[in-house]
């Protein structure tokens, strides 16, 4: 699956405690998804529509978490329309940088 786009950032608190405020605030959209959960490998995806697939990463940072996010393709009909989409989505990586922005300050403070 090819990447759309990627952030990442350190969040000042446990990794176990950052992977499950994650996986609690992914699982309470309000749109219908499915969720992969591997808890051991820190691991975290949820997938919905035709092609989006957000994929997450928390693993141990000195400063406390580092969350890494990924948008994928994970279109498995019509592949090649999902770039040519995004394109008239026009400002789609800042929108989801910004997005993983607010969700690293939800991540920061006391669950």
């Amino acid at each position: 699956m090819k990447a759309l786009a990627e952030a990442s950032g350190v969040v000042a608190r446990p990794p176990g405690e950052v992977f499950d405020r994650l996986r609690s605030l992914l699982s309470g959209g309000g749109h219908p998804m499915r969720m992969d959960v591997d808890r051991e490998r820190g691991f975290v995806a949820v997938q919905g529509g035709w092609w989006y697939r957000g994929e997450y990463r928390v693993t141990p940072d000195p400063a406390g978490a580092r969350v890494e996010h990924r948008v994928v393709n994970a279109a498995s009909r019509g592949r090649w329309g999902v770039p040519l989409a995004n394109r008239f989505f026009v400002g789609f990586r800042a929108r989801t940088a910004a997005g993983f922005a607010r969700l690293l300050e939800e991540l920061s403070t006391p669950g």
